[in-house]
């Protein structure tokens, strides 16, 4: 029998009584409560919104609703408090500062109705402050402060310099009223996606505890390996028979399409818990984190710094270059951090350097799409339908000589999205854009394939990695395809692949810049 699966449904008590599968944390929840001001980034649909209702059921006392749950091992009074919960996710895509105030106090009037509104109340910061006095006040009892999505208004104005230190400014005179406050606070949480800084928005709460890359923390959002093969067995095991294969089978599908998520240097990796209920829900394995597409956002900034995406796959960097404040980015990185397209996937501790990388088939196939007409002005969907299948089924033949005059009828024949091609017509001269677009092909395709690959006589430019063939590319805009074969053999770029059960091909392209297209290539 099918379990009922959470899909949609972010309330604790709604999924507590509706008899909804549900992950257990709240042994690392009561843990953070130990700290007064806390603050967690995480991506979105990653189980947040949860936490934020999990804290607020577990303060109000309901202590009904955590019968069974690791809480009840922990606490043992379960007092209640006055909370005050406001989600700012209805805050995006606002106008201007002034609409924004005015979203933020309609989005505190069902607060206003339970602890009242002074008339000289008239800004979100002064109708907190006085939300947390007369809450406290009436009830004898310190307060809880829960901030949900902190930074949605936020996300669709990184971009613009005039408009983001306006509602920053309306953000800090929000929040201004929690440090003059502290003495009737039990307990702050405050969640959202990226990191801004304390000075810029939390300019007054100097002892706000990030606990983002905490090792305890790692796995208080998503759903870890144990979790998984424990209470989640049963699920696999359904699925798999839909499949009509094995469960030891379904599991390694569903990690190689939803795991690998870490979120700091000593970390279990974790599961998509959104992909994965939905996926159950379903019963279908599918890309379900982009339902609403690649955040526009996300896409912005990346062409701002230039973000060389064929680099995405193997990122080495300290946590200073990733895990820093949004508004002092100088690339892309802590963004695509902080959102979930790249993830921890190794750590030094010695040198207390990251490799980071995409963490999933998921997050790599929905970035793909959401980059190809940003990045190569292909609408994705004609790649997929008109060229994807055939080039996929020629390489898995072996049949590279088919596979390259493949390549070289679609290059041709590319319909470039609307405005795409002064762009192109900057670009086409550079190596570097032909990399992009051959990365992006074999990305949808959920190939690994690399860029500028690292060997001994230097960098390759391109390698296809397949279960028993290996694909050593050598492109050239200002060259032939001679000199790019050549240029293989001389610097020995594909012997780090020769092995007794590994083919290597070696395959030299040169692209003519005025049909930009392959002009020829030579297999070896």
């Amino acid at each position: 029998m099918r379990r009922k699966y959470p899909v949609g449904i972010q309330t604790f008590s709604e999924i507590r009584k509706g008899g909804y599968v549900y992950i257990d944390k709240t042994d690392l929840m009561w843990e953070m409560t130990q700290t007064k001001f806390v603050f967690l980034s995480r991506p979105r649909r990653f189980g947040k919104s949860l936490l934020t209702t999990t804290l607020d059921s577990y303060f109000k006392g309901q202590r009904e609703l955590f019968e069974g749950l690791k809480i009840m091992d922990l606490e043992a009074e379960w007092n209640s408090y006055p909370v005050i919960h406001v989600d700012l996710s209805p805050a995006k895509n606002q106008t201007c500062a002034e609409e924004l105030q005015k979203t933020i106090l309609f989005l505190m009037k069902p607060l206003s109705a339970i602890f009242g509104r002074e008339d000289d109340e008239t800004s979100p910061g002064k109708l907190l402050c006085g939300l947390i006095r007369r809450a406290f006040e009436q009830t004898g009892k310190q307060v809880v402060v829960i901030i949900d999505e902190y930074d949605a208004p936020l996300l669709d104005v990184l971009h613009e310099e005039e408009q983001l230190p306006e509602y920053r400014r309306v953000l800090q005179e929000f929040y201004q009223p929690l440090k003059a406050s502290e003495a009737m606070i039990r307990f702050c949480f405050i969640t959202g996606i990226t990191k801004f800084s304390q000075l810029s928005i939390f300019s007054t709460i100097n002892n706000l505890n990030n606990i983002s890359m905490l090792p305890q923390y790692a796995a208080i959002c998503g759903i870890t390996e144990q979790e998984f093969t424990t209470d989640m067995a049963p699920d696999i095991a359904m699925l798999a028979e839909e499949y009509e294969c094995t469960p030891e089978q379904m599991h390694a599908e569903l990690k190689l399409q939803y795991d690998g998520y870490r979120f700091a240097g000593k970390s279990p990796d974790v599961y998509n818990p959104y992909s994965l209920l939905k996926c159950f829900n379903n019963q279908i394995v599918d890309n379900y984190w982009f339902d609403s597409g690649t955040p526009s956002f996300l896409i912005r900034q990346m062409r701002k710094f230039q973000t060389d995406i064929t680099t995405m796959d193997c990122i080495e960097a300290s946590a200073t270059s990733f895990d820093r404040p949004t508004e002092a980015m100088t690339t892309a990185l802590p963004l695509l951090y902080q959102s979930g397209y790249i993830t921890i996937k190794d750590y030094d501790r010695k040198a207390n350097s990251y490799v980071l990388a995409i963490p999933n088939k998921e997050v790599r196939t929905g970035l793909v799409d959401g980059l190809i007409p940003s990045y190569v002005g292909i609408d994705s969907g004609w790649v997929r339908d008109g060229f994807a299948l055939k080039f996929w089924r020629l390489l898995q033949h072996k049949d590279i000589q088919g596979a390259m005059e493949e390549l070289k009828a679609f290059l041709a024949g590319i319909p470039y999205v609307e405005g795409f091609k002064q762009k192109l017509a900057e670009v086409k001269n550079y190596e570097g854009f032909y990399e992009y677009t051959f990365w992006l092909i074999f990305n949808m395709l959920n190939v690994y394939a690399r860029t500028q690959v690292k060997c001994m006589g230097g960098r390759i430019d391109f390698v296809v990695e397949m279960p028993d063939t290996t694909y050593v590319f050598e492109l050239k805009v200002n060259g032939t395809a001679q000199e790019a074969i050549d240029q293989i053999n001389s610097h020995g770029y594909a012997l780090p692949y020769k092995t007794d059960d590994q083919q290597v091909v070696k395959v030299g392209v040169q692209f003519d810049r005025d049909t930009m297209t392959v002009g020829e290539y030579i297999v070896d």
